[in-house]
């Protein structure tokens, strides 16, 4: 019962719609009771030959007419109480969606994709459940139960109902031992299920991986052996739940006996009719569905109230992110200040700092080039651009504003950023450009495409802009889908964009000429390109060389290639490289 004061502030929210489904519900009970009372009446009348047409008339329409209401009543109450659980499901899972919007990186780190569609689908449902089927068996039960045991001690006769109701409180002890056992096994059982979601997920995401590296019956067997323990567990919860079924039934057969045994007595002493001991036999029997019901309401309960527990517990967490709510609303531009005394990941080692020591200046209208070895510092800059993680010491300004003082909107919506691997939603190209500003007309999406090189590729697709690219772009190129999140992010016109090694996948030629219309396109407002070609970073004003989280070089293209450091090794390395591809290139054609 637990769950149901859990969810009380949700019942007092939508008082009206459970009063009034709870108030027709009550009324279906009352009609129930009529009709076992009047067939009584009517055995009487058929034993001692006293019946008339009349009276047959009464009986008749007597039972008809309650059958009636009840059907009326039952229709009410229906659409009231599973109306407020549909409500309830709503309310949640929008609490629950919202919830996965505000929170940070590091959530998600440890929290699995499929365990969190596992609290968005089969935990709610559960929770749902508890506010339809378990109000409509609690209520449904207890109040049977007393009004049909008032009916029998007013229409036949009370010794015969305690003694026929006896065996009842046996089912309270039932309850009383299995529903910790059950409450655990269907914890268990929801922990098996996300377990398996998150599985299937990631199967699926990873299916081309799988299917390249031949992987596919390994995988299968890991699917297997998931679904196998997911079974076994709920066997367990099928063999709790099993009891209550055998139990109610021993216990109303128990209720039975005694009626047979003890009511044929009070027959044979004339102290009841036969037609009160078909009465009685009539009310005995409507207890047989609340007996049931109460074994079914636990299931739903206990059900209920680990699914409510699991899914409050993603809610009680909080993000390490915080908005200022009351903060600057205007949108951020002006110079870039970066500056960093130490960041560490939360889960990182405290002696080995992410990044330290970093300061950087850049200007409005300036383009800044960040470069060095993979895990030197680039990406976890940007992250905290990005506001992926607030806990550093010292301030990243924009417009000699804290960026920490910006409310999201203000801040986030001025930058434009592009990672090297872009989630492209299943959709039209399109809509995929103008995800970030949905009301942009085809003139801006086209204009967007032009400044990624990327104009020409589209009108080379099926059915232009409103080609579907598939889930994550499946359809796309690797290169064409970077020029889409490029014209995606362009389409805003950010005060800073962000290109996070973002031009890997196109080609030297391809690359240029996006450079170069950035730079036109781009004298006012700032522009960070982080990646490992120097092509894609040398026409920068400043240009950051990170190792091991602090800034080893800094400079120009040619004051860097003059110091002679790490950045001119890297630049003339890669042009050995594009040197060599050429003459190869060259060799082939020239050998065809």
């Amino acid at each position: 019962m637990n769950i149901f004061g859990k969810l009380m502030w949700f019942f007092r929210q939508n008082k009206r719609l459970y009063i009034v489904g709870l108030f027709f519900l009550f009324l279906t009970e009352i009609s129930q009771m009529v009709s076992p009372a009047l067939i009584g009446r009517f055995t009487d009348q058929v034993v001692s030959r006293t019946l008339t047409v009349e009276n047959l008339v009464f009986y008749a329409g007597g039972i008809f007419l309650f059958a009636l209401l009840m059907y009326v009543f039952r229709y009410a109450w229906i659409t009231h109480i599973f109306q407020g659980s549909a409500l309830l499901e709503k309310t949640l899972r929008q609490q629950l969606f919202d919830h996965y919007m505000k929170m940070d990186t590091t959530f998600y780190q440890r929290h699995r994709t499929g365990d969190l569609m596992a609290h968005a689908t089969n935990d709610l449902s559960a929770i749902q459940r508890v506010a339809s089927g378990g109000i409509l068996m609690l209520v449904d039960s207890v109040v049977v139960i007393i009004f049909t045991v008032i009916s029998m001690v007013i229409v036949v006769d009370w010794r015969l109902t305690l003694i026929g109701v006896l065996p009842l409180p046996l089912l309270v002890l039932g309850v009383r031992y299995l529903s910790p056992k059950m409450r655990q096994a269907f914890t268990s059982a929801q922990e098996a299920f996300s377990r398996l979601s998150n599985k299937s997920q990631e199967s699926i995401a990873g299916v081309k991986a799988i299917k390249t590296l031949g992987q596919e019956m390994a995988d299968v067997a890991v699917f297997e052996s998931q679904v196998k323990d997911t079974i076994q567990i709920n066997k367990r919860v099928a063999l709790i739940d099993s009891l209550f079924g055998p139990m109610a039934t021993v216990i109303m057969t128990i209720s039975f006996v005694i009626m047979m045994t003890y009511g044929g007595s009070l027959v044979l002493n004339d102290q009841i009719t036969i037609g009160q001991l078909v009465s009685f036999s009539t009310y005995l029997g409507l207890l047989v569905w609340p007996m049931f019901g109460l074994g079914q309401l636990f299931n739903v309960l206990e059900r209920g109230n680990a699914s409510y527990i699991r899914v409050q517990n993603i809610l009680s967490e909080k993000s390490a992110i915080i908005e200022d709510e009351e903060g600057v609303v205007e949108q951020a531009k002006g110079d870039l200040n970066i500056n960093i005394n130490q960041f560490t990941y939360p889960d990182g080692d405290p002696t080995k700092p992410a990044l330290h020591n970093v300061e950087i200046t850049v200007k409005a209208g300036e383009t800044l080039g960040i470069v060095g070895r993979v895990g030197a510092g680039k990406t976890t800059l940007i992250k905290l651009l990005l506001r992926q993680f607030d806990g550093y010491t010292g301030d990243i300004r924009v417009g000699d504003v804290n960026i920490k003082a910006y409310t999201f909107n203000a801040y986030l919506k001025s930058i434009g950023y592009v990672a090297q691997e872009n989630f492209l939603f299943s959709t039209t190209v399109r809509d995929n450009i103008r995800f970030s500003d949905i009301n942009k007309n085809q003139r801006d999406v086209m204009l967007a495409a032009k400044k990624a090189d990327f104009n020409e590729d589209v009108w080379s697709l099926p059915d232009g802009y409103d080609t579907e690219v598939g889930e994550q772009g499946v359809s796309l190129s690797g290169g064409q889908k970077q020029r889409l999140a490029i014209a995606r992010a362009l389409i805003t016109d950010p005060e800073i964009l962000i290109l996070d090694d973002a031009l890997s996948a196109v080609d030297a030629l391809t690359e240029k000429h996006i450079l170069g219309t950035l730079k036109s396109e781009r004298r006012e407002k700032t522009t960070i390109i982080a990646a490992h070609r120097i092509s894609s970073v040398m026409n920068a004003d400043e240009i950051i060389v990170f190792d091991h989280g602090e800034i080893k070089e800094r400079g120009t293209h040619a004051s860097l290639i003059a110091r002679n450091g790490w950045y001119a090794e890297m630049y003339h390395q890669q042009q050995l490289a594009t040197e060599l591809e050429d003459k190869l290139s060259g060799k082939g054609v020239s050998d065809v």
